[in-house]
């Protein structure tokens, strides 16, 4: 069976709010007020939990990766207690996944979000059933970008890893696409500006609703020759 499998941090839901939220919990338990801000930090937010506590300590004095790694598990903490505050689907998201499924396609989940929280905050959203599998940052030895948590969201959902396509929002994800040797498509409304300069997936994802359209031409239901897939321009 063909595999649609998808990020969740910034291609899923806009998690950044509710990441930001909780390394300011850190800053200000340490005295040091709100470091940073829930919109202009978004990017970084959705760049992991030691990306936000880097650039909050890079505003002060004093602080380096030390305090990173002795903050991060109390980030964690302040995360879990408030995961889904601000955090919200992106519009269209669950109609692009329920199409998917009507056109015979798997879908998982692979994030590099520790898997309980993952598994906490889609049930609280109230999607987890509609995903076949949900793989995380701990549920194999190592995370994207290493092929494997994708090959084993693939296998989890019933799909075939040879055929199957990873959905993201960062340069992660598309190195994790290169690895695993299958197509590799980019939203283009995350907020991390900065990432999509960077990047040059086969496909650049504007809309959901686009996504089903996207995932037949990258893998049609018969294969009659060598598919050659063109790496699109950066996105605009």
């Amino acid at each position: 069976m063909r595999a649609v499998i998808f990020d969740l941090d910034g291609t899923l839901a806009d998690t950044s709010g509710d990441l930001i939220a909780a390394a300011n919990a850190c800053f200000s338990g340490l005295g040091l007020g709100d470091l940073l801000d829930p919109v202009a930090d978004a990017g970084t937010a959705l760049r992991g939990g030691r990306a936000m506590l880097r650039l909050g300590f890079s505003r002060v004095d004093g602080y380096g990766e030390a305090d990173v790694d002795a903050q991060y598990q109390a980030l964690l903490g302040h995360y879990a207690g408030a995961i889904d505050r601000y955090t919200v689907m992106y519009p269209g998201a669950m109609n692009a996944v329920a199409a998917l499924k009507s056109a015979g396609f798997a879908v998982a989940i692979c994030t590099n979000k520790p898997e309980g929280l993952a598994e906490t905050l889609t049930q609280s959203l109230g999607v987890r059933n509609a995903f076949g599998a949900l793989v995380g940052a701990d549920t194999m030895a190592n995370a994207k970008p290493d092929p494997e948590p994708f090959f084993e969201a693939v296998r989890r959902a019933g799909g075939d890893p040879k055929r199957a396509l990873l959905v993201g929002d960062s340069m992660t994800d598309e190195r994790t696409a290169r690895a695993a040797g299958v197509p590799s498509v980019s939203v283009s409304f995350s907020p991390d500006a900065a990432s999509r300069a960077e990047m040059a997936p086969d496909e650049w994802l504007h809309d959901f609703a686009e996504m089903v359209e996207i995932a037949e031409r990258l893998l049609p239901k018969r294969i009659a020759g060598p598919i050659c897939l063109t790496r699109r321009a950066k996105t605009p």
